[in-house]
């Protein structure tokens, strides 16, 4: 199995982090088989495009909350990294204790 779990949706309350926040955090290493998706579907194209990051964060979003790893943005990011025998990616965590404001 390559998660842990996979999801339909977000279990957690809306955390109102922004691209810039979300930046502020770094990077650390996460066991894929650790993380629960939020999303249970992905696109083909998207998971064989080469520019996948290039709008956007090269690192995945991860929630952290109430005892779960919640791969919140990155799952073509994941996959791929599986399709390449590894089993770790790195991700930015947000440890979620309530909104941000």
């Amino acid at each position: 199995m390559i998660f842990r779990a996979v999801r339909d949706g977000r279990p957690y309350p809306e955390h109102n982090l922004t691209l810039k926040q979300w930046a502020e955090i770094p990077p650390r290493p996460l066991r894929l088989d650790q993380l629960i998706t939020t999303k249970r579907e992905l696109a083909l194209d998207k998971l064989l495009a080469e520019d996948s990051t290039f709008y956007g964060d090269l690192f995945p979003h991860v929630v952290q909350w109430n005892g779960g790893l919640y791969l919140e943005d990155g799952l073509h990011r994941a996959l791929r990294a599986a399709l390449q025998q590894r089993n770790q990616i790195h991700a930015r965590v947000f440890v979620y204790s309530g909104p941000v404001e």
